[in-house]
């Protein structure tokens, strides 16, 4: 189409054993399942590590397997951990485990610069030996914990991948970790696929690739010949994203979107719903979850194609994030 730039696949892996977790409810225990089994190496980079009950659970999983001998780096984004006790993580560098700021909030520092407090990792990658994988909304806090253990139960959505797939997230933190002063080493492990699903590894990254997660979106929705799923805690589209949506209703295909009723953010809130009128109007069915906080990203295309990830419909997550 004339004035519009041809968006390509990406490379994906073959035989993946593939299982969508939902809500911390679910994924946590299977996380620390993980952790507990691990034999050579844990990686894990989380925008938000509360040192709260669920993220001193973590930290005491991940010290344990340090002290057993096994090689574990963690990431945290400063700002997505902004409230986290910084003690917390010092009790797990003395257990032996590598433990990494990212882009902290230190302007006294030399290395320092203002433009890095835009940048932050809004990732939650966990990747044990390099073979089993975890990705998706769910951070490590007690807002995600279920309401049993006092938790918040945030309605959100991660995947655990077995196969190809795990080494290429585990790729993905190393591209993170030498965006920090961290020592890097290549990855090491490639585990072989067998039958089983087809799994791309998408990443919006500062330096190669800012929009490819936004880019396969688009190239979904164009493609789209039935229906369209989004679940979206952030929703405000730019424009391309919106102007996608609105070519797909009127090629016939049904456009579902479902939002939060209550966001934890208002002010994202408040633009979304700005934009409610036309997108109505012209033929897009919005809905408003009205039970938890809602704040997974996730769509199916078709029934045949589907993401589970942390990107949000905004500027922030097209533009500035990890």
């Amino acid at each position: 189409m004339l004035g519009r730039r041809p968006l390509r696949e990406r490379a994906s892996s073959q035989g993946n054993d593939v299982r969508l977790l939902h809500d911390g409810l679910v994924a946590y225990p299977v996380m620390l399942e993980a952790i507990a089994g691990a034999r050579r190496e844990v990686l894990l980079e989380m925008y938000w590590f509360a040192s709260d009950r669920t993220g001193q659970r973590f930290a005491d999983a991940l010290r344990e397997r340090a002290r057993a001998g096994v090689r574990v780096r963690v990431i945290y984004d400063a700002v997505g951990s902004l409230e986290a006790d910084t003690g917390m993580f010092d009790e797990m560098r003395s257990d032996g485990c590598e433990v990494t700021e990212f882009h902290p909030i230190k302007p006294w520092r030399r290395r320092f610069s203002f433009a890095g407090l835009n940048r932050r990792t809004h990732r939650k990658l966990l990747v044990v030996d390099g073979s089993v994988g975890f990705a998706g909304g769910i951070n490590i806090g007690d807002p995600w914990a279920s309401e049993a253990e006092g938790g918040g139960a945030f309605r959100d959505d991660a995947v655990l991948v077995e196969g190809p797939a795990a080494r290429d997230l585990r790729s993905l933190f190393f591209r993170t970790l030498a965006q920090t002063p961290s020592s890097i080493e290549p990855p090491e492990f490639s585990p072989e696929g067998g039958e089983g699903s087809e799994v791309t590894v998408l990443a919006s990254d500062l330096r190669t690739e800012r929009r490819g997660i936004r880019n396969a979106y688009l190239l979904a929705i164009r493609n789209a010949r039935h229906d369209v799923l989004i679940t979206n805690s952030y929703f405000i589209p730019g424009f391309r994203i919106r102007r996608a949506l609105l070519g797909a209703v009127r090629r016939g295909v049904r456009v579902r979107v479902l939002m939060p009723l209550d966001s934890d953010i208002k002010a994202v809130q408040f633009a979304s719903r700005y934009l409610y009128d036309r997108l109505l109007r012209n033929g897009v069915e919005l809905y408003e979850w009205y039970e938890r906080v809602l704040h997974a990203k996730t769509a199916v295309v078709d029934g045949a194609w589907c993401t589970v990830g942390s990107f949000n419909f905004d500027h922030r997550s097209s533009e500035k994030n990890l």
